[in-house]
């Protein structure tokens, strides 16, 4: 009678909740960029082996991503609670319930066989609305516990799931006053480098969001974020190793909120940044905004030394500023004439100037001083014309500011 018990309940698996690997009933679902579903370990240990091939379709990947399906994960649980499995009365998810699992978790009270899908309650309800996201923000004790499962838990998944809370609960209004009760430390940190390095391409995402987030609330977080080992590195590799456009740009968004301190500028050039910027301005598939924040990165680090040089260095780069100028937005028009500025007249590095003038930049510096452009970069531009008449061989070398004018094309 047993036998025939569990070979009845072994048939009521629908076939879809199996891995296609190990056809054992999937406890982390994660789907590749063909859309097949597998168990996390099953398909990881496969693509760990060397292949590069989705198992089910033999499809070469053309992305190792892997992605939690949270929607079958959780049509999974609702089926192993159901009374085919466990005779009791089975609730669905409702807000009730996800701030009963979120007061065990505060309590220490929730076992660790369920805090997957008490963290997975707790985005559900961040996700739902702006009250839910309120409740949390404000719930006595819940950021705090955030941090301590942050810091205490190796789980890729379970750094993933809180992440992804994190860059919902933080854009809430007094989030801020909140987080003096946590300890921001490198425990708390190391595991943004993990799923930068090791999660899925969403969760990447989230992360970047959330150190710019935590960046922009206090001078003390930007520091310890810029100097935890390896974090830059990855934010940099993030916007330099995928063609996803929003990966980029909330990479360089964070690089942007984080790297104000010269030590971070710095390290930010060493890692090569500049070369990163140079290659999407002096491309054409990337969106405006992508665009608008690689001119800001170039400003930021134009005001160092090491900057400069590397600027100087990158004729590619210099190529993409000059060519980028009025056909951006008004912010990276003035931006990138404080980078050609700053290598052209403050370091006066002969190879920029020639590198500028060869890309038009003349011609381009007149047309913004003829823009609306502010008092600043105006001037900018008045000593770049001077420089740049100097080494002009062309008609322009007699350039006269206050009489001529030049026509956008």
């Amino acid at each position: 009678m047993v036998r025939e018990k569990i070979n009845e309940l072994y048939l009521s698996v629908p076939s879809f909740f199996k891995c296609p690997i190990s056809m054992d009933v999937m406890r982390s679902p994660v789907s590749l960029c063909t859309g097949v579903t597998y168990d996390r370990s099953s398909i990881q240990q496969w693509l760990d082996s060397g292949h590069n091939t989705c198992p089910a379709t033999m499809q070469v990947l053309n992305s190792t991503d892997i992605v939690p399906n949270l929607t079958l994960r959780r049509l999974i649980h609702f089926w192993a609670d159901s009374d085919l499995l466990c005779p009791r009365s089975h609730a669905s998810f409702n807000n009730h319930l996800a701030i009963e699992s979120i007061k065990k978790l505060i309590s220490h009270e929730e076992t660790d066989e369920l805090l997957l899908d008490s963290l997975l309650r707790i985005v559900e309800l961040a996700k739902s609305s702006e009250e839910g996201r309120e409740y949390l923000a404000n719930l006595e004790g819940f950021l705090p516990m955030m941090a301590r499962i942050l810091k205490s838990s190796n789980e890729i998944e379970v750094v993933e799931l809180v992440v992804t809370a994190l860059d919902l609960i933080l854009i809430t209004k007094g989030v801020k006053d909140r987080l003096k009760n946590i300890n921001f430390d490198d425990a708390f940190f190391s595991p943004f480098s993990f799923v930068l390095q090791k999660g899925n391409l969403d969760a990447r995402i989230n992360t970047a969001r959330v150190l710019k987030s935590l960046a922009e609330f206090d001078n003390d977080y930007r520091r310890e974020i810029a100097e935890q080992n390896g974090l830059l590195n990855e934010l940099c590799r993030l916007t330099s190793t995928v063609t996803n456009q929003t990966a980029i740009d909330v990479g360089l968004a964070a690089l942007i909120a984080i790297s104000t301190f010269r030590p971070a500028k710095k390290e930010l050039v060493r890692l090569g940044i500049v070369r990163t910027a140079g290659t999407i301005l002096y491309g054409s598939e990337y969106t405006v905004t992508v665009m608008e924040k690689a001119m800001k990165v170039l400003e930021m680090v134009s005001t160092s030394t090491e900057g400069r040089a590397s600027i100087s260095e990158d004729a590619k780069c210099i190529s993409g500023v000059v060519q980028r100028l009025m056909k951006v937005s008004t912010a990276a028009t003035e931006n990138g004439i404080v980078v050609i500025w700053s290598v052209c007249c403050l370091s006066r590095d002969r190879s920029a100037q020639e590198t500028a003038m060869r890309s038009n930049g003349l011609t381009k510096v007149l047309l913004v001083m003829q823009s609306n452009c502010s008092a600043i970069v105006r001037q900018m531009c008045k000593d770049l014309v001077k420089v740049f008449r100097v080494n002009s061989k062309s008609c322009l070398a007699s350039y006269e500011t206050r009489t001529t004018h030049i026509t956008p094309c």
